[in-house]
């Protein structure tokens, strides 16, 4: 793991008195400012303050620092200059809670639903946190918020023991699909992506990693190279679910994981048809349960937590996280905010 440097300590400010956040004020350029914070007793039914430790950058949060917007951006963070945006996957200590289960001081992993983790503050919804075991520091816990979502994906699916997987796309989202199939029996998991990605390939489970473009890969499979499941986890682009259905084997399954920029993709439904395909998608429910299990899952897996997080930056340098994140390189894997 790469560590650019020590995060500023977070003063500890009372609610309602300024914070600091970063804030998108042109494609591609962040700049921290001083903000009023949120106040506790603005926090709604099952809400929570939460003060950032440290923030996961997703792929989703890219298209949104590149100055794009996505048909599900939230209503409030459709501008540049919102405090906090893009991030969404967070993890810190809670400071004030209006929800049952999570109390003041827990450390808690999880999701900021308005895309606004980036600023020392954050409201949270209390059912999209998890209150996990404080001696995992937060810039290892922001792990388990993709977990869950992988976790949950592939809940959906037929069990994968004995079945073969491919994974398109080799970002952190899709070291963990590689990860999780090859944990539940997956007889070979199949990793492509442009980037090369072999250097961390073993560490996630991947037998047989390809850097190749997915529509090149598809139409290079022999019959008995098909797998049983591919999951598409590139997204932001309509070509690559019609490669995962080029690739599947007969009778098999797609899921699509991958981020829709779109809201209408094509999909070559006579192939479809003639293979007897079974598509999937979906957001994560039951986004508390699943939190739990991701944090099951890391004890079970504990090699996770020094393999998935290759770089930290501190908050005033989140410029460069965004940067790094935006550009994938051989080693890199999650890309992480630290504000503590």
């Amino acid at each position: 793991m790469t560590d650019a440097g020590p995060a500023p300590a977070r003063p500890d400010r009372p609610g309602g008195a300024g914070m600091w956040a970063q804030r998108l004020v042109a494609p591609q350029q962040l700049e921290q400012v001083e903000v009023p914070a949120p106040r506790e007793a603005a926090l709604g039914p099952g809400e929570v303050l939460v003060a950032l430790g440290a923030g996961g950058i997703c792929g989703s949060d890219l298209p949104f620092f590149r100055g794009g917007l996505s048909p599900d951006a939230p209503a409030d963070a459709r501008e540049f200059g919102t405090p906090g945006f893009p991030m969404h996957e967070v993890a810190g200590t809670a400071v004030a809670s209006r929800h049952p289960d999570i109390g003041v001081g827990d450390a808690v992993v999880g999701w900021a639903p308005r895309f606004d983790g980036l600023a020392e503050l954050v409201v949270c919804d209390g059912d999209g946190l998890h209150a996990h075991d404080r001696r995992l520091p937060a810039r290892t816990a922001v792990l388990l918020q993709p977990l869950a979502c992988v976790l949950y994906a592939m809940e959906q699916v037929r069990p994968v023991a004995g079945r073969s997987v491919a994974v398109i796309g080799q970002g952190p989202i899709g070291l963990l699909f590689a990860h999780v199939a090859k944990a539940a029996g997956a007889t070979r998991v199949v990793g492509v992506d442009r980037v090369d990605r072999s250097g961390t390939a073993a560490a996630f489970g991947v037998d047989d990693p390809v850097r190749a473009a997915s529509d090149l890969w598809a139409t290079s499979l022999t019959d008995a190279e098909r797998p049983d499941l591919v999951v598409e986890a590139a997204g932001h682009q309509t070509a690559t679910l019609t490669h995962a259905v080029q690739a599947v084997a007969p009778g098999g399954e797609v899921f699509y994981f991958g981020v829709p920029d779109e809201l209408v993709y094509p999909l070559p439904m006579r192939l479809m048809l003639r293979k007897n395909l079974t598509l999937r998608c979906g957001v994560t429910w039951e986004r508390r349960r699943v939190l739990a299990r991701a944090e099951e899952y890391l004890g079970a897996h504990p090699e996770l937590a020094e393999c998935y997080v290759s770089h930290v930056f501190p908050a005033d340098d989140a410029q460069s996280a965004y940067e790094h994140a935006a550009h994938p390189a051989p080693g890199q894997v999650k890309v992480v905010v630290a504000a503590s």
